[in-house]
């Protein structure tokens, strides 16, 4: 009964913080002629935070590697301006290729003039679904360089600029992916993983300078690259990723925007997100007293919940080999 009522607190709380925290949504920092760069930006949650910059203000650069893509982002992006004196720019580069062109795009992005550069956002991501053993070299290779090694050599080429300004914000875009294992994700998961503790040691890094970093935290989003996903999802993971809802990509990219601008560590959508950084907080930042008291009096009771989860899980995977076995034991009738 415990369990129950302190679950039900800590879910009122969250809905009472959302309604709060959308209804003051005009207190946000204005970004008004500040450049905001983001990669990933021509599809998905990436092109979904640009676009809401652009309604704020925002002087916005958007970075991805193919070209056309960009230019029609571009386009659309424009055409949400608040301000005619916005500036908007395009970068097409291969953030996970040779460093020292990666480091020159972004120092002529931040020396043109565009702004100083206050908000850096890392979206560029993706997922190939398949087990460890169904995945190709290439399909790891591919997770690792976009997933991580992008986001690694991007925010290394315009980290330092933005400690010498002494102030802005650095978004790293994970996943709850971050925080459990996941039937057929097993390399993604790793990509994510590493993410957060990229993220935790970047804040140590960066927070004496001024500089701010935000996890962003993403579940289900419906983009483009999750309808790709679709395609290979191993049943498994499927019935796993049923159990939760599917958010919009304008759900996700407003919300990583506002917390960023709020100087929040954690970015999730959602109740199962929120409830996944009380009880993984392990030794991520503190930038709340109230996240600080729902992690201390909800991390045990939430405990129990995930390994309801878990439970779950094993139940879903063990029912699918059983089904997968006995199809195959017909066959063979």
């Amino acid at each position: 009964m415990l369990a129950f009522i302190t679950f039900g607190i800590i879910a009122l709380s969250f809905v009472l913080a959302t309604v709060f925290k959308f209804k003051f949504v005009a207190k946000k920092k204005c970004l008004l002629g500040r450049h905001v760069i983001v990669t990933g930006g021509s599809s998905g949650i990436g092109k979904c935070i640009a676009l809401e910059a652009a309604k704020i203000g925002a002087n916005v650069t958007i970075v991805a590697r193919n070209e056309n893509r960009l230019r029609s982002a571009l386009e659309e992006i424009k055409g949400k301006c608040s301000d005619k004196n916005q500036k908007f720019n395009y970068l097409s580069v291969d953030l996970a290729g040779n460093y020292s062109m990666v480091e020159k795009t972004f120092n002529n992005a931040i020396e043109d003039n565009m702004g100083p550069l206050y908000l850096f956002i890392n979206c560029a991501g993706m997922a190939i679904c398949g087990t460890l053993e169904d995945s190709s070299t290439s399909d790891m290779m591919q997770m690792i360089n976009t997933n991580l090694i992008s986001t690694i050599q991007a925010t290394k080429a315009i980290v330092n600029k933005m400690k010498q300004n002494g102030y802005g914000s650095i978004v790293i875009t994970s996943s709850l992916a971050s925080f459990c294992g996941i039937y057929g994700l097993s390399i993604y998961c790793a990509t994510k993983f590493a993410l957060r503790g990229f993220a935790e040691a970047l804040r140590m890094e960066t927070k004496h300078f001024g500089v701010k970093v935000t996890l962003a935290l993403p579940p289900d989003t419906d983009t483009p690259g999750y309808a790709n996903e679709l395609k290979n999802k191993p049943l498994e993971t499927l019935l796993i990723s049923e159990t939760a809802k599917l958010f919009t990509p304008e759900e996700v990219g407003i919300k990583i925007l506002q917390d960023a601008l709020d100087g929040h560590f954690f970015s999730t959508v959602g109740l199962e997100g929120f409830m996944m950084t009380i009880s993984c907080a392990g030794m991520a930042p503190n930038t709340s007293y109230l996240e600080l008291i729902y992690q201390v009096f909800g991390a045990g009771i939430l405990r129990l919940i995930t390994v309801y989860y878990q439970t779950m899980f094993d139940k879903i995977i063990k029912k699918c080999k059983l089904d997968r076995e006995n199809v195959k034991n017909n066959k063979t009738l």
